[in-house]
């Protein structure tokens, strides 16, 4: 049976929330890290809580963008679980409501093709404080899921997606397999299945 796994990326795939690592350099890391968890838990909507986050990133350098990638960190067993599908033949894709710029250079080098994400706005070498092209927000990482499936030629229910916060449980709740991971409470009491601590444990789930 081939499947597809597509996990969420920041405190996902990623240890750290990306945005608070950009905010850091623009001095604005509590303000934006008390917005996403609230959006997190689902108490704000995610497409207005990324803008208002996002506002606050105006007039940061692009050049700061590569001590973010450098200070990334993959969570534990999120290189083994890639691997394993790799292995099996299975398609993996990472679905973000964070930003390509940081998660784009992460796939090319574990050979991950499947990736959608948001995209930063930069004007004269220096963010603008907007996104641009359509936010990827919970319906969007919904649609992500569906459509890949499709391409793929993957029934729904040979999908796995995994995730931690509330803009993770539409696609969650269509998959074949919903998981939340280290997730919030909103997360692990609306998902069928919750890990913690290691991605690659959604394979003892299969």
């Amino acid at each position: 049976m081939k499947r597809l796994i597509v996990t969420d990326v920041d405190s996902t795939f990623f240890r750290q929330e990306v945005i608070e690592l950009i905010a850091e350099h623009a001095g604005t890391r509590d303000e934006v890290a008390a917005v996403t968890e609230r959006a997190m838990r689902g108490e704000l909507d995610f497409a207005a809580s990324l803008r208002e986050r996002v506002a606050t990133l105006a007039g940061v350098p692009v050049a700061a963008l590569d001590k973010v990638r450098a200070a990334v960190e993959l969570t534990p067993g999120a290189r083994e679980l890639v691997a394993e599908c790799q292995a099996r033949g299975w398609a993996f894709g990472l679905v973000s409501g964070g930003f390509a710029e940081i998660v784009e250079p992460v796939a090319q080098e574990l050979g991950i093709t499947l990736l959608r994400a948001n995209r930063l706005e930069v004007a004269d070498g220096v963010l603008t404080g907007r996104t641009v092209g359509p936010v990827i927000d919970r319906a969007a990482k919904a649609a992500t899921l569906r459509e890949w499936a499709e391409d793929l030629g993957i029934p729904l229910e040979h999908t796995v997606a995994v995730g931690d916060g509330a803009n993770d449980l539409g696609m969650i709740e269509i998959a074949g397999v919903g998981v939340a991971f280290n997730a919030k409470p909103v997360v692990r009491e609306q998902a069928p299945h919750s890990i913690e601590d290691r991605l690659d444990k959604v394979l003892d789930l299969l």
